[in-house]
């Protein structure tokens, strides 16, 4: 569904991302864990298309490193940044409509209300005066709706309680199963990270250090790399 080839990202004459390369599976989940600073909202930057980079992206069978962000998100990948950046202004239905432009359709699909039933209760309500766990589902919700096959979240925990932390995990694994879309998360919460990964990588200074799937992921081993 989505995989890079020597991908490198450069902050002028500072090469940040040292030619990173990986797959992602058909409906497959893939946890990207690393300490903050070492690369991961570049590498998520650079799949979406909002910084340049070197090396290839390949999105369902195409490349796609030369095109425009909105051009990837119309081919079938969303993207949720890190820190939410919904419409405050907007309402929580104005904001999901917003993710319909890459679709043509009009009506917000029914499922993701399904998804988020809090959502569907404050549809009226300014996205601005939602809970931060509220603003992280809206922002997802958005995200959905413009039906894409690869869903990539930067550090969706960032500044969740941890009962919603253990909720959106839940969430995100029903999501790959009802829209059998790959998934893509840059974490360090492990706890929430092994709940919904088949497969973990580790980046640490621009480059992935350790990669395991299934039965093989190590809990402790990974949790080195996570600390200070």
């Amino acid at each position: 569904m989505l995989s890079t080839k020597d991908l490198r990202v450069s902050y002028g004459m500072s090469e940040v991302i040292h030619g990173i390369s990986f797959e992602v599976g058909d409906t497959e989940t893939v946890a990207i864990m690393g300490r903050n600073g070492m690369g991961k909202t570049t590498l998520f930057k650079s799949l979406i298309g909002i910084l340049e980079c070197k090396g290839e992206i390949m999105l369902r069978g195409e490349s796609v490193g030369s095109r425009q962000a909105y051009e990837r998100v119309a081919r079938g990948l969303a993207y949720v940044p890190q820190g939410r950046l919904v419409f405050a202004t907007l309402t929580v239905e104005e904001n999901i409509a917003a993710g319909l432009e890459a679709t043509g359709r009009r009506k917000i699909p029914e499922d993701i209300y399904d998804l988020f039933p809090v959502l569907r209760d404050m549809r009226r309500r300014k996205a601005g005066n939602l809970s931060g766990g509220q603003q992280q589902q809206l922002a997802i919700a958005r995200a959905l709706a413009a039906d894409p096959k690869v869903l990539l979240l930067d550090e969706p925990t960032e500044g969740i309680q941890p009962s919603i932390i253990k909720q959106l995990a839940t969430t995100l694994n029903e999501i790959k199963q009802l829209r059998k879309i790959s998934i893509v998360v840059s974490e360090q919460v492990l706890s929430f990270a092994t709940a919904i990964a088949d497969r973990m990588l580790v980046i640490d200074k621009g480059q992935i250090v350790h990669e395991a799937a299934g039965a093989d992921i190590d809990a402790q081993q990974i949790s080195r790399y996570l600390t200070v």
